[in-house]
């Protein structure tokens, strides 16, 4: 039955793409049990989608496949509450009230607005490497402050409070890992006073059954919507054209302001913090196309683009069947999960040549890691220079991993936890 596709304990040792590569040709669409994982129940079961065509058919068709119906996690929301919480996200909506919201803030993420803040983003990344040289360093950490600093910037998120942004991120995209489910980092001596009062609001993370607190309720993050309100008060009083600002005076509900301060907050960083240390960690498990970058760095944008097929951030993502339909000879029937597999996808055998083999020339390479369709990643592309800015600084340096790296539990993210390094300046 697969079932190991969907425990999160699975991927604590690595992405299962032997099963995948099985699973594409015998069983291209599998059904896949939900059972039971620690305090969290047992679900329904879902399709799970593996072939890189029909990944990027499911994607582009919400008129078949919602991204509203049920949202786009595997597990279902706990109460209707939750569900309709969620629904309200840019990232859970269709075509065209999906349309309407990312037309508020795409501006924000143009290839003009991004150039606009390059040489911003290659200056944070320098300080960050030169920061750790000849120090040992978990590189994960270093990392995970470039797209929290950058977020911080455009969202106009105060300095003394970006941490705040790591801290909720971890609580909802590690909520399956122990170690990032309660993490708090953000010292509350350094915040801002309406950082410290929103701080106050932090829930419980069970509750008083005994029982998890949904991490995508509106329950479990109201710290984060108590900050949301109050960084909304004072960019009214003083509108300073951050996309806050923007998204305010864009006739957003309420209700559509918290989720898109959500999105941003939480899915806006999840892509490099796991991308860069995946990225990295591959590159060192190459030596040779290591070696190979470091002689020739204008393959750099090339090898960004490998980095992300070959370590995709995000795994898989969710959708709701509108109607029945027949996909790949299984019958599904309205109303039934349906998750593509972003990993599978990317190692197509039919799409990517020798796909197992980390190749930093290749091309062309049509990855899914930024998604496909209505809902492709709208920061891809500041994603993309953050990796290359990144990338750009360690390249000169020696680079000795000091630890055995440790990988997140979790079935939806593909990240890393830990990644002990030494940078060293080349001599």
């Amino acid at each position: 039955m697969h079932e190991e596709i969907f425990l999160p304990s699975t991927y604590t040792t690595g992405v299962p793409y032997e099963t995948f590569g099985k699973l594409r040709a015998e069983s291209p669409v599998a059904r896949i049990p939900e059972p039971a994982v620690g305090p969290w129940p047992a679900g329904p079961g879902y399709w799970a989608v593996f072939r890189h065509a029909d990944v990027k058919h499911v994607l582009r068709s919400p008129d078949l496949f919602s991204s509203n119906l049920g949202a786009t996690q595997i597990r279902d929301p706990d109460t209707p509450e939750d569900l309709a919480f969620v629904r309200a996200m840019m990232l859970n909506q269709d075509p065209p009230d999906h349309s309407r919201l990312r037309r508020i803030v795409a501006a924000a993420f143009t290839p003009r607005a991004v150039r606009a803040l390059e040489d911003t983003i290659s200056a944070r990344a320098r300080t960050l490497i030169t920061s750790a040289l000849n120090e040992d360093t978990d590189f994960v950490e270093l990392a995970a402050d470039l797209p929290v600093w950058t977020l911080a910037h455009i969202m106009g998120v105060p300095d003394s409070d970006r941490r705040l942004l790591y801290d909720w991120s971890s609580r909802v995209i590690g909520y399956q890992d122990d170690e990032y489910a309660g993490l708090s980092t953000a010292d509350a001596a350094s915040m801002s006073p309406m950082a410290r009062e929103a701080t106050k609001y932090r829930p419980a993370l069970t509750r008083p059954d005994g029982r998890p607190v949904n991490p995508r309720s509106y329950t479990a993050l109201a710290d984060m919507f108590a900050y949301a309100h109050a960084l909304a008060a004072e960019k009214r009083k003083n509108p300073s054209g951050d996309i806050m600002s923007r998204m305010l005076e864009g006739g957003l509900t309420t209700q559509e302001f918290e989720n898109m301060f959500f999105l941003f907050a939480v899915a806006g960083n999840e892509t490099l913090r796991n991308g860069i240390p995946g990225g990295l960690h591959t590159l060192l498990d190459h030596p040779a196309e290591l070696a190979r970058l470091r002689a020739d760095p204008s393959l750099l944008p090339s090898a960004v683009e490998e980095m992300l097929r070959y370590w995709p951030p995000v795994m898989d993502f969710r959708r709701t069947a509108t109607t029945p339909l027949r996909l790949c000879g299984q019958d599904i029937d309205a109303g039934d999960k349906v998750v593509v597999y972003h990993a599978s996808a990317n190692r197509d055998e039919t799409v990517f040549p020798s796909p197992d083999r980390f190749d930093i020339t290749r091309t062309p390479n049509d990855h899914v890691s930024f998604g496909f369709g209505p809902h492709f990643c709208l920061g891809a592309h500041l994603a993309r220079t953050q990796m290359r800015a990144v990338f750009r600084e360690l390249l000169p340096h020696d680079i000795t991993r000091t630890g055995t790296p440790v990988r997140l539990t979790s079935n939806f993210q593909n990240g890393l936890k830990h990644l002990p390094l030494h940078l060293a300046p080349t001599p």
